[in-house]
């Protein structure tokens, strides 16, 4: 690898979670539905039936691309994107080109593995249907078209990232991003977060991106991506140090073995023959339905991160909170109720506690401990007798043996008393 620089973009396809699916009236809701039950003549590409934009799935793309500093574009349209699949009935699928819903946007991400920020480029956020499923089985493969046409969303990323711990980084933020704007449950193992690394190799002394670029599909898992990558990194260095170089193509992951495998050669994007829609006609958006989306975004979790910081959270603790939508509530809900550390570090602490639970302890640990002198001198007692060495070490000037006898105290009190009061009579004991 010394040679060498790993090149890596990224394609994220997101279902969003609309009633019904993007140019029709079906059920989007179609997981775990009777195959073929959800479909009806449009995305079922039938002749003569024709696509009537869903508003909400526009509306939809358009808050991820806010959320990810994209310039939204005041017209766009959809194209015909032209490929031959079995779970593609029409011979196209509805997608968008040249004039995507939003472009040129940025995210800047902590890794808190290697504990730096990275920013990243977005090249487009744009509105696509989905296609059906092929469902291998046996000898024969069947086809289900309950997915096809749900609202589907491509976030498309800079070749910029040159390790796979970043990719990661980057996708866990995405989906965090993607649920806080209740635009879709992101769940990989449903399939409505589906990832996809395109992944090269050039040299350290050449700028320009490679001449190949290889994709791998439809992975589903934020471990199986790193994975992914770093198995096709060790690929592609063995085939440049053989003199060879990577084929474009198109491969899938193998999850059990860890290792990708080719599947198609990869298209470039006039072979998909691209033209206007023509029974959509172009969309126009005004700046005041623009400034309507911005006021209903959410406090995004990187901001989230940084307000917390400023409340004087630890950056561990704020980021924890920041990127977790149960703890993140369950602090706003309860940060009046004491200092906003000590909130941060019951929620945290106590993570499994309800609500009310957690409300409860605040207000119990935050009551003085009232202590039962009696018992505290017999504890006293009892600690002072069995703790030679621990007062010699504190006769002979070591102040930590005066807290370890503090410690002992506390322990026999099983937590009722105050630790001050504690030290206090062990100094007039010792004395």
């Amino acid at each position: 690898m010394s040679d060498y620089i790993p090149v890596i973009g990224l394609e994220i396809h997101v279902e969003l979670q609309t009633k019904s699916k993007m140019f029709c009236q079906c059920s989007a809701d179609y997981f775990g539905k009777e195959p073929n039950s959800q479909v009806c003549p449009v995305c079922l590409g039938l002749p003569g039936a024709l696509p009537v934009p869903n508003r909400k799935a526009i509306e939809y793309c358009q808050l991820i691309g806010l959320a990810l500093d994209c310039k939204l574009n005041k017209t766009s349209k959809f194209d015909r994107k032209h490929y031959f699949y079995p779970d593609l009935p029409k011979g196209y699928q509805i997608s968008q080109y040249d004039e995507p819903l939003c472009s040129k946007g940025q995210i800047t991400i902590y890794n808190p593995v290697s504990k730096e920020e990275t920013k990243h480029e977005i090249t487009r956020v744009h509105m696509e249907e989905d296609t059906g499923k092929l469902i291998h089985k046996d000898e024969e493969s069947l086809v289900d078209f309950n997915r096809s046409g749900v609202p589907l969303v491509e976030i498309v990323t800079e070749p910029d990232f040159d390790n796979a711990e970043d990719v990661k980084a980057f996708l866990k933020e995405l989906q965090i991003i993607i649920r806080d704007l209740r635009v879709s449950n992101a769940d990989m193992e449903k399939g409505s977060m589906r990832l996809e690394p395109n992944i090269s190799l050039r040299l350290k002394t050449e700028k320009k991106l490679p001449a190949y670029k290889v994709e791998v599909k439809n992975i589903n898992s934020f471990n199986f991506v790193k994975k992914a990558i770093e198995y096709e990194i060790k690929r592609q260095v063995e085939i440049l140090e053989s003199g060879g170089v990577p084929e474009q193509e198109t491969r899938g992951f193998n999850e059990n073995k860890g290792i990708t495998f080719s599947q198609r050669s990869k298209e470039y994007a006039h072979d998909y023959r691209y033209f206007p829609e023509p029974d959509i006609p172009p969309m126009e958006f005004n700046q005041d339905y623009f400034k309507r989306l911005e006021q209903s975004l959410p406090e995004l979790p990187r901001r989230k991160w940084q307000r917390l910081l400023k409340l004087g959270l630890q950056p561990a603790d704020a980021f924890l909170i920041a990127y977790d939508s149960a703890l993140s509530e369950k602090f706003e809900k309860l940060k009046e109720l004491s200092d906003s550390t000590k909130i941060a570090k019951i929620i945290i602490n106590k993570k499994h506690f309800n609500l009310e639970q957690t409300k409860s302890f605040i207000k119990e640990s935050g009551k003085p401990i009232e202590t039962d002198n009696k018992k505290l001198d017999e504890a006293i007692d009892l600690v002072v007798n069995n703790n030679d060495k621990a007062l010699s070490d504190y006769k002979n000037g070591k102040e930590n043996a005066l807290m370890f006898l503090v410690g002992q105290v506390m322990k026999e009190m099983k937590g009722q008393a105050d630790a001050n009061i504690i030290k206090k009579k062990l100094l007039e004991r010792l004395k």
